[in-house]
């Protein structure tokens, strides 16, 4: 991943001393330093070659030419092109779910955690498209295990977007498969973007996806109104 991407990771992480602890799915990956420098390279390579070209199109040379190494420095570290793409998928993961709950870790609502934490995910997209790709549209041409990795993720942002029925406090809630449409429409539009490389404009999206968050929870006029204020 970018240096774009990887600084705000840091800052978030530096800047949440003070703020109110977010806590991650016991589940989720976790943000650890890659083994060397090199490794990095290579991972974030990965990723910017199968957001670049595709994955099927990506080869290790691709990704060599990207990081300017040699052959011998990435079979050292991967057996083959599709090791080194799990491996970049969860690396890539970490890093953006690092930035969502360093982001939320101040807010004290659900919507606020939502809006803070979608805001950034969709930042992360606008700096590096290519990465979004990687991660949201290649996936799917990276096989059975890669798609496995992808459930798991989609599955703790349905939990997480499942919390609101505490906070909404209604005598009737929203169906059991509320939240999994929710991911599942978010997910939606953000691919269609990525996938026909429109590489600008997702933080513009915030308004209409917490509009489509909020609704089954807490109605129209609450969903109206964060829609409003997130403009």
């Amino acid at each position: 991943m970018g240096k774009q991407v990887a600084t705000k990771v840091q800052a978030g992480a530096e800047g949440t001393g003070a703020a109110r602890e977010v806590e991650a799915p016991p589940d989720a990956p976790t943000l650890r330093p890659v083994s060397s420098p090199k490794r990095q390279r290579i991972l974030e390579g990965m990723l910017e070659a199968v957001g670049a070209v595709g994955y099927n199109a990506a080869s290790v040379r691709t990704v060599l030419d990207r990081t300017e190494l040699y052959r011998q420095a990435f079979y050292d570290n991967f057996p083959d092109k599709d090791a080194c793409y799990l491996e970049a998928f969860d690396f890539g993961v970490a890093r953006i779910e690092a930035l969502v709950i360093a982001a939320a870790a101040s807010e004290e609502t659900w919507q606020g955690r939502v809006r803070a934490g979608l805001g950034a995910l969709l930042d992360a997209f606008d700096a590096e498209p290519a990465v979004g790709r990687a991660l949201i549209v290649e996936v799917h041409a990276a096989g059975a295990e890669a798609l496995a990795k992808r459930a798991e993720v989609m599955r703790r942002i349905t939990d997480f977007i499942d919390l609101a029925r505490s906070d909404a406090g209604q005598s009737e809630s929203p169906p059991a498969i509320a939240p999994e449409g929710i991911a599942a429409g978010i997910h939606a539009v953000v691919h269609s973007r990525l996938a026909t490389k429109e590489d600008n404009g997702f933080c513009e999206l915030l308004p209409e996806l917490m509009y489509f968050a909020v609704l089954p929870y807490f109605g129209a006029e609450v969903a109206s109104a964060e829609m409003q204020a997130t403009k």
